[in-house]
């Protein structure tokens, strides 16, 4: 089976307009969480991890231009042979922004519309819009791995972006879900979630060679599951996410204890931490370190898997354990080892897992390479 590289990435978030600058403020313990006061989103203050409106081109949307940033720097530095290539666009909202603007009939308004405009930006031939609430980034990368693995193509780029927008916060706020404060995962102190607007695109490639890049982290297994349980309220067991987490094992012929780190989905919300702690408990993981990175950027949506496996890259590459932000007293029942202060240690292999709105569950193995 072909082996699927990371060729490249880039992150574009309220950290930084890279994936180094924005692992850097992570590896300094800051946050782009703040409180918003913007009455055109919310009548309510809210925390959350909001960018700048600066938008060199009117032509695009916010969505649009930090999803066209973050494609643009991730393949800057090689030529990606656009007949062997396919593009797939992550996000659960996209161009919202045009209903809340009066524009319900405005076409790129659709997903595969917005994704069509991107692919064409840069050449791409073939896309695909995914969009499967919050394990959408995942997601992606899972798709576009199989696809590199079948033959269909040699490379693939994905971005995950999504921005804050009224019918979003508004969404959320209706559910009681939103956190009064900058939220705590896994802490028995945490309110909720906040919101967070990024773009993360990477490249994926069974051929880095022709890129002219030699990567150092492939990924080598997948799962996914659907608990059924409720539309947006996620198992109470954690065994579907558990079925995800062992399927990705499975296919990546890995034991437990060679697991390195988790990087959990973590929103902060009651329901999902404790589903996240009892699946990696049921998985025989629960003395492995987790973290989450919603501290730093709150729930980037669309953007968070391919947001969070960019960044869990970095730590594999720089043998750190990040610190999972907001966390001080254990608020799970299950005793699972949250990572509570950076440390440097030998790394190879991580695990990310995602869920989502309607019962859906993914899971990626990330593993660090010697290709010298």
């Amino acid at each position: 089976m072909k082996k699927v590289w990371m060729a490249a990435d880039c992150v574009v978030s309220p950290l930084g307009s890279t994936t180094l600058e924005n692992y850097g403020n992570l590896r300094k313990d800051v946050s782009g969480i703040h409180l918003i006061d913007d009455r055109q989103l919310s009548p309510e203050t809210f925390y959350g991890a909001r960018m700048q409106d600066t938008i060199v081109d009117s032509s695009f949307t916010k969505f649009e231009y930090i999803s066209a940033l973050a494609i643009e720097k991730a393949i800057a530095r090689m030529t990606i042979p656009l007949d062997r290539s396919l593009f797939i666009l992550s996000t659960t909202k996209g161009n919202i922004s045009f209903l809340e603007q009066g524009q319900p009939d405005h076409p790129r308004i659709h997903l595969h519309a917005a994704a069509a405009f991107l692919a064409q930006r840069f050449g791409f031939g073939k896309h695909l819009v995914i969009s499967n609430a919050c394990i959408s980034g995942v997601l992606a990368l899972i798709a576009g791995k199989r696809w590199i693995e079948s033959g269909g193509y040699d490379h693939v780029v994905v971005v995950g972006a999504d921005v804050l927008s009224r019918f979003v916060i508004s969404g959320f706020q209706s559910l009681q879900a939103l956190s009064s404060e900058p939220c705590r995962p896994f802490d028995a102190a945490r309110k909720g979630i906040n919101l967070g607007e990024c773009a993360a695109a990477m490249v994926l490639t069974a051929r880095p060679d022709v890129l002219g890049v030699k990567p150092s982290v492939s990924l080598i297994g997948g799962g996914l599951s659907n608990d059924a349980n409720h539309i947006s309220g996620p198992s109470r067991t954690g065994e579907e996410l558990a079925f995800a987490i062992r399927q990705a094992m499975e296919e990546a012929s890995l034991s437990a204890p060679e697991i390195d780190f988790i990087s959990a989905h973590g929103t902060a919300t009651l329901y999902n931490d404790e589903m996240e702690a009892k699946a990696f408990t049921l998985a025989a993981l629960e003395h492995v370190p987790v973290n989450s990175m919603k501290g730093y950027f709150g729930h980037t949506l669309g953007a968070a898997g391919v947001l969070e496996v960019a960044l869990s890259s970095q730590s594999l590459l720089h043998d750190e354990l990040i610190t999972s932000l907001g966390f001080k007293t254990p608020g799970v029942t299950q005793p699972i080892n949250i990572i509570k202060a950076f440390e440097s240690r030998p790394l190879e292999i991580c695990l990310k897992t995602a869920s989502g709105f309607g019962g859906c569950n993914a899971a990626l193995i990330l593993q660090k390479e010697n290709t010298n």
